[in-house]
């Protein structure tokens, strides 16, 4: 059995506790993008686990994860995740990182701060070197995790760090940098830890599933977010659709691939960019404050609004998604009325499809039509049946717009907390 679970919307949708939960029924958890700029986090038994690169897989302790070759990897970050998991779980023989993954080098962190704040245009970045380090794995100018394995570490730090160095100085007015030697020392610092976890990964996948072995991929950020398809250019610079999955891990065709769409109760979005469904008012600021909506990584305050079927039903599409696990239920207990966009004005005219451009999307307006809400009575309830009356017809009426069964959903940020249809 294989499956793939992804954000469909602009990511926090609480994919963290999802993987974790259906990670119980599978051996090998693979995260197959994005870097350590998101943020995933899992609360079991009160204790708080924030993950940055390593799949919250490993907490399963039969199961093991793999860091794919699509992720782009900050070594000290993922060294801390697993000294951190290491306190409280047996990790020997458990993690791998992809030999071909890329290294997050102290200058794309540097790269992404200047270009951050020359720009006219900012994106929001979290200023974790992300894209510049994307930026160069497509200009075919970075560091791999095999690179530092190697002999020749500080001639391919040399040759790429030639052109930043000048830029740094030259165009960004930037001095105090960081010489290659200087880099090239910090990563050796790394080098015996990361041989214990660097392998093939594309082949530790393909034997794995020869085996019989139920692999789970997890993806990071949200469908919105996706290079390609996402709000751009306001979005990350990965691919963060199903597609990536084959990209991201070296995964060939599988067959019966089982596609989770993960959708919040309501929405939100951080950084810059359209979103159609923002509440400014009291009701964004009660999604903020009873959803603890700040970024794991940032700390920055999410920006909050409602449930927007438009872009569920495309992220749905385009992702292949067969069944949605609905998070943060809970979050709405108390909420007297509850909006949900179900199609978009545009200079007059009616449509249930966001435009391409993210110009035309910021402009639209968004048609609601709002829903009862209730009292109490959803945090923790693991049965269908014993939700409020006014929470099972939200539900029921979410599956219609969306035309998608919602599987599961949670109730709270425990790992049990879910209640499965």
């Amino acid at each position: 059995m294989t499956a793939v679970i992804l954000g469909c919307q602009w990511g926090d949708e609480g994919k963290a506790k999802v993987v974790d939960y259906l990670s119980a029924d599978y051996g090998l958890v693979v995260r197959f993008q994005g870097g350590a700029n998101a943020g995933h986090t899992v609360y079991i038994d009160g204790k708080k686990y924030v993950f940055h690169l390593v799949p919250s897989g490993i907490l399963r302790p039969d199961v093991k994860v793999l860091v794919g070759n699509g992720v782009v990897i900050d070594i000290e970050e993922f060294i801390n995740e697993v000294d951190m998991v290491a306190r409280d779980v047996d990790v020997r023989g458990r993690v791998f990182v992809s030999n071909r993954a890329h290294i997050v080098m102290p200058y794309h962190k540097l790269m992404d701060k200047a270009k951050e704040g020359k720009s006219g245009a900012k994106i929001g970045t979290t200023m974790r070197g992300i894209g510049p380090a994307y930026a160069d794995k497509i200009e075919r100018n970075g560091i791999r995790i095999c690179d530092l394995l190697s002999d020749n570490l500080e001639d391919k730090i040399k040759e790429a760090y030639e052109l930043k160095e000048f830029l740094f100085k030259n165009y960004y007015g930037i001095s105090d940098i960081p010489g290659v030697s200087e880099m090239t020392d910090y990563l050796l610092g790394f080098k015996d830890r990361l041989s214990e976890y660097a392998t093939d990964g594309e082949r530790l996948i393909a034997d794995s599933l020869k085996e019989g072995t139920n692999v789970l991929f997890e993806g990071a950020q949200g469908s919105l977010l996706d290079v390609d398809f996402g709000t751009y250019p306001f979005v990350t610079s990965s691919s963060t659709i199903s597609g990536g999955v084959f990209t991201g891990s070296g995964v060939g065709y599988v067959d019966n691939l089982r596609v989770i769409g993960i959708l919040k109760a309501y929405a939100t979005r951080v950084g810059m960019g359209p979103f159609p469904t923002e509440d400014f008012g009291e009701g964004g600021e009660f999604l903020r404050k009873e959803g603890g909506e700040f970024g794991a990584t940032t700390g920055r305050p999410r920006r909050c609004g409602w449930f927007d079927a438009v872009l569920a039903r495309y992220s749905l599409g385009i992702n292949g998604v067969g069944e949605v696990f609905l998070t943060k239920l809970d979050v709405l207990d108390g909420v007297g009325s509850i909006k949900v966009c179900t199609g978009y004005e545009i200079d007059g005219k009616v449509t249930d499809y966001p435009p391409a451009c993210a110009e035309e999307l910021s402009l639209v307006k968004p048609m609601y039509v709002e829903y009862p809400g209730w009292d109490g009575g959803v945090s923790g309830v693991s049965d269908f049946n014993r939700l409020p009356k006014a929470a099972q017809r939200y539900i029921e009426n979410l599956e219609l717009l969306i035309n998608r069964r919602i599987t599961y959903i949670s109730t709270g940020c425990e790992r049990n907390d879910v209640i499965v249809r």
